[in-house]
């Protein structure tokens, strides 16, 4: 897979460095010349150019990338970017880091965001996801849709412990995606039984999240 990174920074670094470990081509785009540094990541391509402008975006071949990452420290640049991408060239996959979290509603689909990474709210769905059971929490949002991934860890009471996935009743525009059961990741199946403990990861409409909350959540009845 053909990925270009907008922004060479040390955010732009590190996500390169990852994506090379998993074997993706990589092209990092920065207009610094501070910030070409091609010995810290050496396997990657590197353009010195103004992503914000057509010709660079020329010049880089944007129309062979696979997923585009503006991943600058400026919201303004990584919205023009997403927007060129997605318009200009038809890349399928487009991620913007958000830097100021005000910004956030702008990072939608009309500027060709497919998802949008806001690192202190991240950082706050991590210690909710940490600390919380039975609530729901929102680790990420999808602009395609008006979907989020979110995580619920479920409680000892849940009158849906012990339950079948294929069972239950899960509301419209809901997918179980994952269930995280002590160190196992598991791709859940209709015979699968949900346990007390279990973290559930779902993709779900943002309209859809407190009735997914309320049906995971609600007590068992006692007898």
């Amino acid at each position: 897979m053909r990925v270009a990174i907008a922004g060479a920074g040390a955010v732009g670094r590190s996500i390169a460095g990852e994506l090379l470990e998993n074997g993706h081509e990589i092209l990092l785009i920065d207009k610094a010349p501070t910030a070409i540094s091609v010995e810290r990541v050496p396997m990657a391509e590197w353009l010195l150019a103004d992503a914000c402008e057509i010709t660079s975006l020329d010049e880089a071949a944007l129309q062979r990338c696979n997923v585009v990452i503006a991943a600058t420290g400026d919201d303004k640049v990584n919205l023009v970017v997403a927007l060129l991408a997605k318009t200009e060239y038809g890349v399928p996959r487009v991620v913007a880091r958000v830097n100021n979290p005000k910004n956030e509603w702008l990072f939608n689909e009309s500027w060709g965001v497919d998802v949008a990474v806001s690192t202190p709210r991240l950082m706050s769905a991590l210690v909710e996801e940490a600390v919380s059971v039975g609530d729901l929490v929102r680790l990420l949002r999808f602009s395609h849709g008006d979907a989020n991934l979110v995580e619920l860890t479920l409680p000892e009471e849940s009158a849906l412990a012990g339950t079948r996935v294929g069972d239950v009743q899960w509301p419209e525009d809901t997918s179980l995606v994952t269930i995280i059961r002590g160190n196992r990741v598991l791709t859940p199946s209709h015979e699968d039984s949900l346990e007390a403990g279990d973290e559930l990861l779902f993709v779900a409409a943002q309209a859809r999240e407190e009735q997914l909350e309320d049906l995971l959540s609600a007590r068992r009845t006692l007898r």
